[in-house]
């Protein structure tokens, strides 16, 4: 019998359908793989913003984490918005106990809007307990200046930032540019493994609102790669390339009043 590369994603749901869970699964199906889920937070959110979250229960959460890998398994993880430090906890307690490799930790703090998605006491804790546990962490500017306390203004600073965040415990980092100003946007890349080897990859600023879940997008792309055994620098160059089009062929469209979503099926199989 054949079988599926498996991705699961651990996130919140977005009722709007472009971040979170809905947006993983949208990419990891697009990307060939078989998506499972595991949702930690139940957010009321559109195109304008977050109205409202209910958190899962960490032992819903458990249970929910229990059921897929103790059954179908995953052959790469993606971890999004994890509301507590509960759920944090719980999620690395799993993790460790089916011995989980390739996980993909997107330090989901603040939404597209600027609404926050997480409790106080979380940012502690994500360092402790996953950070050491995850291949690659992907955090955006402003997430990435909450972790380390380093205002950035341009690529220098990303470069130190990422730096510092490798000393957090992840095996590799890809610190995301998509705040910064300009017509060229650029992501740093850094291997614990090849720390005097950074990667820059530089993209051509896409001018569009339709940018609502692209942390969750490119996070599960990563996953995606992985599952298919792409070693993590290529999963990263190759999931910076298909969001570069999920972007370029939805920008035309309008779906809500704020930011839109970006296409996730504009037909990546060449990628994979």
């Amino acid at each position: 019998m054949k079988s599926y590369k498996k991705v699961m994603t651990i996130a919140g749901s977005d009722s709007g359908g472009g971040a979170g869970i809905q947006a993983d699964l949208k990419t990891i199906s697009s990307l060939g793989c078989y998506g499972t889920s595991v949702i930690t937070a139940i957010t009321a959110q559109n195109t304008m913003g977050v109205t409202a979250i209910h958190p899962v229960p960490p032992e819903i959460v458990k249970k929910q984490m229990d059921a897929v890998l103790s059954d179908i398994g995953t052959d790469a993880i993606k971890i999004g918005m994890l509301h507590s430090a509960d759920i944090i906890k719980t999620v690395a307690g799993v993790l460790q106990k089916f011995r989980m490799q390739k996980i993909v930790l997107d330090p989901v703090m603040v939404a597209t809007s600027g609404d926050k998605l997480i409790e106080d006491n979380t940012v502690d804790a994500l360092i402790e307990f996953l950070f050491p546990l995850a291949a690659i962490i992907t955090p955006n500017i402003p997430e990435a200046e909450i972790l380390t306390g380093i205002k950035i203004s341009g690529r220098d600073e990303m470069i130190t930032s990422a730096i510092k965040l490798l000393n957090y415990g992840s095996q590799s980092i890809l610190l995301k540019g998509g705040h910064l100003t300009g017509d060229v946007l650029c992501d740093v890349f850094i291997q614990k493994e090849k720390k005097d080897d950074i990667r820059i990859f530089e993209n051509q600023k896409i001018h569009t609102n339709n940018v609502h879940g692209t942390g969750c997008t490119l996070s599960s792309a990563i996953a995606s790669f992985m599952a298919h055994g792409e070693g993590t620098e290529m999963a990263v160059e190759k999931s910076i390339a298909y969001l570069q089009g999920a972007i370029m062929h939805g920008k035309d469209y309008k779906t809500g009043q704020g930011n839109g979503p970006v296409n996730h099926f504009f037909n990546p199989q060449k990628l994979t």
